[in-house]
């Protein structure tokens, strides 16, 4: 098994949830989306971001709206809607509990008989 490969799920495995709170903080388009991913560690890819963009719309946790440009063509932005505010509160919990967790179980390494 090679390390990078694990590395990558993890990455992705949060990528969602680290896209709902960066709009959180108001619209973005989608080179400002990946540059906050970039800035934090997270490598990926416009190849990874715009099909899971499409996907939170589709299942209504984002909205967006086609913004004039002055520096090339039109942007689209994306936006939290209220079910997707709502959906990130649930997962702000989650995650919460999740890093608990894995702390008690990462720091906490049980002995062995």
């Amino acid at each position: 098994m090679k390390i990078e490969n694990t590395k990558a799920q993890m990455r992705k495995g949060v990528l969602e949830y680290c896209i709902l709170t960066i709009l959180q903080n108001g619209d973005a388009y989608t080179s400002e989306i990946i540059s906050h991913l970039k800035d934090a560690k997270l490598l990926v890819v416009e190849g990874t971001v715009y099909p899971l963009l499409t996907r939170l719309k589709n299942a209504g946790l984002l909205s967006y709206r086609w913004e004039e440009s002055t520096s090339g063509p039109p942007r689209k932005y994306y936006a939290l809607t209220e079910t997707g505010n709502f959906f990130l509160r649930e997962l702000n919990t989650t995650w919460s509990e999740l890093v608990k967790a894995v702390n008690l179980v990462t720091t906490n390494k049980p002995t062995t008989k």
